[in-house]
C-alpha cells in the first residue's frame, strides 16, 4: 500500500453516491507535505518524458500540479472555468462535465500559454468519468502540443474514465485506484498496482 492509499484509509470518508470525501487533506484543506510527495512521485513516473508544461483544471488540481511543476521545473497552466476580464486574446475552449458538481463548464486556456513546442503532463486530483481529462486533452491537441502523460491522484476504478483514457492510448498514472467503496461500512478497496 502506498502513502496516498494509507492517507485515504486514515482520513477519507465514503459517502453515498460513490463520493469519496478527502477534503481534510487533498481538496479543501491541503496537506502540503502530501502534495510534495505526490509531485515527487509523478516526477519519478514521468521522468523519461521531456515535460515543458504541466496542465490542470481549476481548482482542486492546482495544488498537486504546482508540486509536479516544481519537480519538473516547468510552468503550470490551469484551465479556467469562466472567462474573466483578465483573459485577453484567443483561447482554447473545451466543454467539461463535472461528476462531483453535476454540471457542465466551458474551460479555457489562453493560446499564449500552450503551443506546438510544448510537451504536456496533465494532472488532476480525481478521475471518475474522464470528462475533465478529455477536455484538457482536447485543449492540448488544439494547441498542437503533445500530451506526454496524465497523472491522477485518485482514480475511481469502478467508473469508466480510466478505461476510456487508457483506450485512447495515453499513458495514465494514478497514485491510488479505488476499485470498491461502501458508504454503509466505510470500506475502501484499492487496485493492486
Amino acid at each position: 500500500m502506498n502513502f496516498l492509499e494509507e492517507r485515504i484509509l486514515k482520513d477519507g470518508i465514503v459517502k453515498p453516491g460513490n463520493v469519496l470525501k478527502v477534503d481534510s487533506f487533498l481538496n479543501h484543506q491541503m496537506d502540503i507535505e502530501l502534495m510534495d510527495r505526490m509531485g515527487e512521485e509523478f516526477h519519478r513516473r514521468f521522468a523519461d518524458k521531456n515535460i515543458t508544461k504541466v496542465l490542470t483544471i481549476e481548482a482542486s488540481g492546482i495544488a498537486i500540479a504546482c508540486s509536479v511543476a516544481r519537480c519538473f521545473n516547468v510552468p503550470l497552466v490551469f484551465a479556467k472555468k469562466s472567462k474573466s476580464v483578465n483573459i485577453e486574446g484567443d483561447m482554447y475552449i473545451a466543454e467539461v462535465e463535472s461528476f462531483t458538481h453535476k454540471n457542465k463548464n466551458q474551460v479555457i486556456v489562453s493560446k499564449k500559454f500552450l503551443n506546438a513546442d510544448d510537451r504536456v503532463l496533465i494532472i488532476d486530483d480525481f478521475l471518475a468519468n474522464g470528462c475533465a481529462l478529455q477536455g484538457l486533452i482536447s485543449i492540448t491537441e488544439a494547441s498542437g502540443a503533445t500530451v506526454e502523460g496524465l497523472g491522477i491522484a485518485i482514480e475511481k476504478g469502478f467508473q469508466i474514465g480510466g478505461q476510456v483514457i487508457r483506450n485512447l492510448g495515453y499513458k495514465l498514472e494514478s497514485l491510488a485506484i479505488v476499485d470498491e467503496m461502501n458508504a454503509e461500512t466505510g470500506e475502501i478497496k484499492f487496485r493492486e498496482q
